[in-house]
């Protein structure tokens, strides 16, 4: 059977882009690519990057407070939300067509149009045009989800709408406890705004170092964000001046907000895909289901990144769109690696993971915990209270180091760097006979020498 192309790709994100691009250009596949909405996806366009600029420019405000203390005379500041938010878009149309001529410079051809599956080998575009391939690879990414409550989709923003704000709020409520909400809550608490946070559970963060949670919980209190576990709305209604929201909690609150953020989990991008009529596996929240190396229960569909459920991240998703090319087009049958994957969190101050959680590593063998806690010199000396946490989590028997916990500006930085030791097998007396750098904070990953506590 003749095919229009060797692979349509749709889904125009970080993972879809780097597969089409690595097929065409270094495999000579003839390929096309599908996007509805921006090239980029959610990392570039809603995700990663105009979240990264907001931080940086949240940061600014504890910087200044901390110039002052350290002698300089800055005089009185502001920020102005109305000044930043056209150049980060900028920024992101800079990156958009970064993308798009990185795609047809490799001889992709793009449809900017929204494209379904159809059967094995055909995908139909919003008009009704179809096109066949050999190979359909879907990389659709996820997508924000509201809870089941009564006007919460209409009153209520998700994190595709904070980066389009009109005004910066006055005073915000974040429904959520994860990552996307904690890095939310600093973002905003640093450029100015009052803000709450409530969930449902009993801390934020699940899922991640017991320790680590609690440490960024404090730090997150003790610089003014509203944190209130066990909570979540009981009811939402616009307030009677026409333009705030009254909202009511489980726990009894009657409060009013400027702006409602509901950062209560994201979902596969599958729905109206027609998945099911090219006859590909579902999962029970909507994930492609896929095998070891990203083929779905159709053998001509593959489909990569967060739209599989397997781990929502952006340099995971262009790690399986490489091994993608490499099975498919390359004759080289390669899995991706989703084994001790470094990540980080960018709340003020940021927490950086690789590995296992002490409770995970508790719950399969024998440990040794290496922490501490301390103030770094730059706080201690202007007498803040902000603390780093560092940890080790050790096996008894092999003494590998099966995870590290980093909560400490710049995290994200050192993670990097420690998870490349920690992939390589790297034992505790491997980080003992590293030489430290004095002074920095990073050194103290190479001075902890007794063990904290044993499991």
């Amino acid at each position: 059977m003749d095919f229009d192309y060797d692979l349509f790709v749709i889904g125009g994100g970080s993972g879809g882009v780097r597969a089409a691009r690595l097929a065409s250009a270094e495999a000579g596949a003839k390929v096309a690519l599908a996007e509805e909405s921006r090239m980029g996806g959610t990392c570039v366009i809603r995700g990663c990057v105009p979240k990264k600029l907001m931080v940086f420019a949240s940061e600014y405000n504890e910087k200044i407070r901390e110039a002052c203390d350290y002698g300089w005379d800055t005089g009185p500041t502001t920020f102005d939300w109305s000044t930043f938010r056209p150049k980060m878009h900028a920024e992101l149309d800079r990156l958009e067509g970064i993308y798009r001529r990185n795609l047809e410079k490799a001889g992709v051809e793009i449809f900017d149009s929204r494209a379904r599956l159809k059967d094995p080998h055909t995908v139909q575009f919003a008009n009704g045009v179809t096109k066949t391939a050999k190979h359909i690879l879907v990389a659709v990414g996820g997508w924000p989800v509201f809870p089941p409550i009564e006007n919460a989709e209409e009153l209520g923003i998700s994190s595709n709408d904070v980066f389009h704000l009109d005004t910066l709020p006055e005073r915000l409520l974040i429904i959520g406890g994860g990552y996307i909400a904690c890095e939310m809550a600093c973002i905003f608490n640093g450029l100015g705004s009052e803000v709450h946070v409530w969930q449902r559970g009993g801390q934020i963060l699940n899922g991640f170092d017991e320790e680590a949670r609690g440490h960024i919980a404090e730090d997150m209190t003790s610089h003014g964000i509203q944190l209130h576990s066990g909570t979540n709305i009981h009811e939402m209604t616009r307030h009677e001046d026409g333009v705030r929201i009254r909202v009511k909690s489980t726990t009894g609150k009657d409060e009013v907000f400027d702006t409602v953020l509901f950062a209560t989990g994201r979902k596969p991008n599958t729905a109206d895909l027609g998945c099911e009529e090219a006859g590909l596996e579902l999962g029970r929240h909507g994930e492609i289901v896929v095998d070891d190396y990203s083929q779905t229960a159709v053998p001509s569909i593959y489909a990569i990144g967060d739209v599989t459920g397997r781990m929502e991240l952006t340099p995971v998703a262009i790690r399986e769109g490489a091994a993608f090319v490499e099975t498919v087009f390359k004759g080289n049958p390669t899995k991706p690696d989703h084994d001790l994957v470094p990540t980080a969190i960018f709340t003020q101050p940021e927490y950086g993971s690789v590995g296992m959680t002490e409770e995970e590593a508790q719950a399969e063998r024998p440990i040794d915990v290496y922490c501490t806690s301390f103030r770094p010199m730059q706080q201690a000396f202007i007498d803040r209270e902000d603390r780093v946490m560092m940890k080790l989590i050790v096996c008894k028997e092999s003494r590998k180091v099966l995870g590290c916990h980093i909560v400490s500006d710049h995290a994200g930085e050192m993670i990097q760097f420690a998870a490349i030791a920690i992939k390589m097998g790297a034992t505790k007396e491997d980080f003992d006979r590293t030489v430290a750098v004095h002074p920095t904070v990073g050194e103290e990953m190479v001075t902890m020498k007794t063990p904290t506590r044993s499991g």
